[in-house]
């Protein structure tokens, strides 16, 4: 008895479908809004945001800061490599999982574009950026494997906020028991790099310290839940004991952990 669903490979011959229709309807609503989000007009430069340069930071469904970065070329060719599917070091370390990102903020530098001093500058921003995301994290600490270049911190200026998630699936989206399978999986892989590879940075080895306490602090809530008491404490772990320092690289960190 063959199928007949929408996926039925058994159909009769027809056309092949476009590639855009391909993707769940989950990852086309996400790609739809982050175009729309890309879309949107800076007001100090007139130019989209996606034209942009400037400093970026991705949250969860928890509102917590995940992962902070930059992009000397324009913000939708940068976050593009991250969030779909495109190459990136973050990808291809397995560190980011773009289905664990709700929202992201961009802070447009596009006044920088010609600067003699823009590396310094948007090296100062996303510094600044970075310290704002780790004071406002529950955990200290975020999923970089590379901490900004230690600057000067700087007024950040104006921001823009947009959430990437269709609100029509984010019950199911941001349900614990699917956010802990995929932060599991999300392990699973950055120690797997870890282990073919050998040598690492010490901040891909941070990254796995920091995901195995995302995961274990939501494990624990969730069970928490399931048996009716109150959920762990925000200093149940001391994530800094567990990690050191998230200000600074270590010297011994180079270039040379480049892909």
């Amino acid at each position: 008895m063959s199928s007949r669903g929408v996926a039925s490979y058994n159909e009769p011959e027809r056309r092949p479908p476009s590639r855009k229709s391909l993707p769940t309807a989950f990852v086309q609503a996400f790609r739809e809004l982050l175009s729309e989000a890309l879309a949107s007009t800076d007001s100090a430069s007139g130019k989209q945001l996606g034209s942009c340069i400037g400093v970026y930071a991705f949250y969860d469904y928890d509102g917590e800061p995940i992962y902070v970065g930059q992009t000397a070329e324009n913000f939708r060719t940068r976050i593009g490599r991250h969030l779909t599917g495109q190459r990136s070091d973050t990808l291809a370390y397995r560190i980011l999982d773009p289905f664990e990102v709700a929202e992201m903020q961009l802070w447009p530098a596009e006044y920088l574009r010609g600067d003699p001093q823009k590396v310094a500058k948007l090296n100062a921003l996303e510094y600044s950026v970075y310290i704002n995301a780790i004071d406002d994290s529950k955990y200290h600490a975020i999923l970089n494997e590379k901490i900004p270049p230690r600057s000067a911190r700087v007024e950040l200026g104006r921001s823009f906020r947009f959430p990437l998630f269709p609100e029509d699936m984010r019950d199911e989206r941001e349900h614990p028991d699917v956010r802990i399978a995929r932060r599991a999986e999300t392990l699973a892989r950055v120690a797997a790099v870890a282990h073919e590879r050998g040598e690492v940075s010490s901040g891909l080895r941070r990254v796995i310290v920091i995901q195995a306490v995302r995961l274990a602090d939501l494990a624990a809530a969730r069970l928490a839940y399931s048996e009716g008491r109150r959920g762990p404490s925000s200093d149940a772990i001391d994530v800094q004991e567990l990690v050191g320092n998230v200000m600074a690289e270590f010297a011994s960190d180079g270039d040379d952990d480049e892909l």
